[in-house]
């Protein structure tokens, strides 16, 4: 039988697997990470996003579910949220401990990547 060598993306796999485990109070559901996703694109983009933009993706879950998400990412430290001019509305701005993961992800891809 022949053994297939695994692919850069299934390195990439095991390397976050492993990095969850490092980190197991801070592991993200698919929403929140994909909430976060957005929060550090934006972020990144130096564009502005707020608490509705983000409980307005009906593609990711219901208001009420995505709004509790946004309270975890704040809870668990990825995210804080800021007043903005208005006063009304909130801000959302990525943390350092964010920021951080996402270096971190950066590396395991780069280390998928770069075994083969």
């Amino acid at each position: 039988m022949q053994t297939l060598k695994p692919s850069a993306y299934l390195r990439f796999l095991n390397l976050i697997d492993a990095l969850d485990r490092i980190n197991p109070g801070k592991k993200l559901d698919s929403i929140e990470e994909s909430l976060l996703d957005k929060v550090v694109s934006a972020a990144q983009a130096k564009q502005s996003i707020l608490v509705g933009d983000l409980i307005s993706l009906s593609e990711l879950g219901s208001q009420a579910t995505l709004h509790g998400r946004l309270k975890n990412l704040s809870a668990m430290g990825y995210i804080k949220m800021a007043g903005n001019s208005d006063g009304r509305k909130k801000e959302i701005l990525p943390t350092k401990q964010a920021l951080k993961r996402y270096e971190e992800i950066s590396r395991c891809l780069e280390k998928a990547v770069n075994k083969i």
